[in-house]
């Protein structure tokens, strides 16, 4: 049996069971469908060997880690939305407290000012939540490279929304 077709009468007949899976540890049902999407897709791109021996703990540890991983971005977004403040008020105010989206905006414009290599690292790092490592694996580059771009990366990122409060 082929990967693909072992894939798929995996996603049939247990889809809805990892749904249920992450539905409970999201607790958002829509969430965890695409989650579970996006994990086969992951699977079928993979160059792992996959057999019917380890598929059902392989999808579980992909699906612990997709958890752990939503739930690691949130944290960031719910941290910054209602954090920054002006600095030169007690009080809280609408306009002082900036959201979540307007955090966003402002990190994309701090990222179009990076170079295009210090972008591409730290969108794989932030964003597609890869480690150094894997990064450097992908881009085939020095460890140390990428590492060096994704500091440079930060401390750019972070002066730049440091100017912006």
């Amino acid at each position: 049996m082929n990967k693909q077709s072992l894939l798929s009468n995996y996603y049939t007949q247990h889809r809805e069971e990892i749904i249920g899976f992450i539905a409970i540890r999201t607790t958002d049902a829509e969430l965890a469908q695409d989650m579970v999407q996006d994990l086969f897709l992951r699977l079928l791109d993979s160059r792992c060997l996959i057999t019917p021996q380890t598929l059902p703990n392989l999808i579980y540890t992909m699906a612990r880690h997709a958890v752990a991983d939503y739930y690691r971005k949130r944290r960031v977004y719910e941290e910054y939305e209602h954090y920054i403040r002006r600095s030169d008020t007690t009080e809280e105010s609408m306009e002082s407290v900036f959201s979540a989206k307007q955090i966003a905006e402002r990190m994309e414009h701090s990222l179009a000012r990076l170079s295009t290599e210090c972008r591409t690292v730290y969108r794989l790092h932030i964003y597609d939540g890869m480690k150094v490592s894997e990064i450097a694996q992908q881009l085939e580059l020095p460890y140390k490279q990428v590492e060096n771009r994704l500091g440079l990366a930060r401390k750019t990122v972070r002066r730049q929304l440091s100017a912006c409060i």
